[in-house]
């Protein structure tokens, strides 16, 4: 397929600011006329590969960011948006919300927000009873759904808790990460001890006690001591970036800070400079990066879809979590794909069968309604409750690439990625899936119309135009 045209006039105009530079002096720089320019930072030219050259020589800066970042995550978030019935007489088109979330992101948060306010307001009216007479019972973002954007629309890729975590890393001796973080701890005054219990982590701050359990396992173990330890002496970075993050609520901020720790736990265990070179030595072999790293699969999965260090990135992942009634539970992407914010995922998704070949990798070759073509591996990743007769928590997790990545993947070997009848035809959501004929539709497209013919019935008792 032939590459597409990159418009990126909102990030030429936020780069040229951040510089400090008039747009005469930017394409000065740039070796172009300041109309071009202007039409460049307009979206009516594409950025074309002389100004790709120059910002990468004259700016060092990372041309991989001008095709991504959250265009195609805004244009993905705004069409789920618009499946809402409320929109349903009139939806825009694909090429007007293409067109906001290029010139103005901005705007296109802001709608994104309000619909958001529309959604629990519409929710909260539903179960009137339990809402009448609460004075909480104001209109705003879940916590839950304010700190998941935060980090979608960060990359998933936090930079000062990034680096710090491979600043500590770098002190690590002989006896490995969890040595030294107990050793941290310890001169905080701190004991770190293990106990039989179900509770995987209890700090005891009076008592300066830190307990884990030794039911899980040794992996699981290490991640919660690194994240106590970045809540004890990572402190004052957490509120930072808590601060800059300016969260509309005490919850979410909590939520944020507990996420934020998460961070740093999964990039101490696995530093950045460090991770990202033995995932190119070894293929992205998520077996043998667990091994390396003392770190689990879906720990593994997770840290390779945040590698996007800018000047160093790794290659552009997304990765995902569902339980076994198909809710999403984890969500991140770095490439094209974006996952739906609410509800479940494509049950033509390789995903969905991991759990039925527990401790297997399943390979895919999927392509999306927009044509790109993605190499995708799945695994179910349960959790055992400790001891005989405990729940055993069940989620399965995949992990992807464009296929133009494939063969930097180990799990691409034998794959015949140039013969498009290999590749299943996946979706986002039914309700804004183009696709006519899918026998797992489970609701019409929004924006397609419907033909109901009573003397006929196919798959499908609706025929999409």
């Amino acid at each position: 397929m032939a590459n597409p045209r990159i418009y990126a006039g909102a990030k030429l105009r936020e780069t040229r600011r951040r510089l400090g530079l008039t747009q005469k002096d930017f394409a000065a720089k740039l070796g172009v006329s300041l109309p071009y320019l202007n039409q460049m930072e307009n979206n009516k030219r594409p950025v074309s590969t002389t100004v790709v050259l120059a910002l990468a020589q004259e700016f060092g800066f990372d041309v991989t960011e001008l095709a991504s970042g959250d265009s195609e995550r805004l244009v993905s978030d705004m069409r789920e948006a618009m499946a809402d019935p409320v929109f349903a007489d009139d939806p825009p088109p694909l090429a007007d919300l293409r067109l906001t979330a290029s010139n103005a992101p901005g705007l296109a948060r802001a709608f994104l927000k309000l619909h958001r306010a529309y959604r629990q307001t519409h929710e909260r009216l539903a179960s009137l009873d339990e809402a009448l007479g609460r004075e909480d019972a104001r209109m705003q973002a879940s916590p839950w759904d304010e700190v998941r954007d935060f980090f979608h629309y960060c990359d998933n890729y936090i930079d000062a808790v990034d680096r710090a975590a491979e600043h500590f890393a770098q002190g690590a001796g002989p006896g490995g990460i969890a040595a030294h973080a107990v050793q941290a701890l310890r001169a905080e005054g701190i004991t770190v001890q293990e106990d039989d219990t179900e509770t995987l982590r209890r700090f005891d701050s009076e008592a300066r006690v830190l307990t884990l359990s030794a039911r899980v396992a040794p992996e699981t173990r290490t991640f919660q001591l690194l994240l106590q330890m970045a809540l004890l002496r990572q402190d004052q970075l957490l509120e930072a970036m808590l601060d800059l993050a300016r969260f509309q609520s005490h919850e979410a901020r909590a939520i944020a800070k507990i996420g934020l720790a998460n961070y740093f736990a999964g990039a101490a265990l696995m530093p950045y400079g460090a991770f990202l070179a033995a995932a190119r030595e070894t293929r992205h072999d998520l077996e043998r990066l667990a091994q390396l790293f003392g770190a689990s699969i879906e720990q593994v999965a997770h840290r390779l879809s945040t590698l996007q260090r800018p000047g160093a990135k790794g290659i552009p992942f997304f990765f995902v979590r569902v339980d076994q009634a198909g809710t999403i539970t984890k969500r991140h992407s770095a490439t094209r794909l974006q996952f739906a914010r609410f509800g479940g995922a494509c049950p033509l998704w390789n995903v969905h069968r991991a759990f039925e070949t527990p401790g297997r990798f399943l390979r895919q070759l999927a392509e999306t309604p927009d044509g790109v073509r993605y190499l995708s591996i799945a695994r179910d990743v349960s959790k055992p409750g400790g001891h005989f007769g405990a729940p055993v928590r069940r989620f399965a997790i995949a992990l992807g690439c464009e296929v133009a990545h494939a063969g930097n993947l180990v799990y691409g070997d034998g794959l015949d990625v140039g013969d498009k009848q290999n590749f299943e035809p996946i979706g986002i959501s039914c309700r804004i899936c183009e696709r006519v004929k899918c026998h797992q539709r489970a609701v019409p497209p929004l924006e397609r119309r419907l033909t109901i013919d009573a003397d006929r019935r196919g798959v499908l008792p609706y025929e999409v135009g």
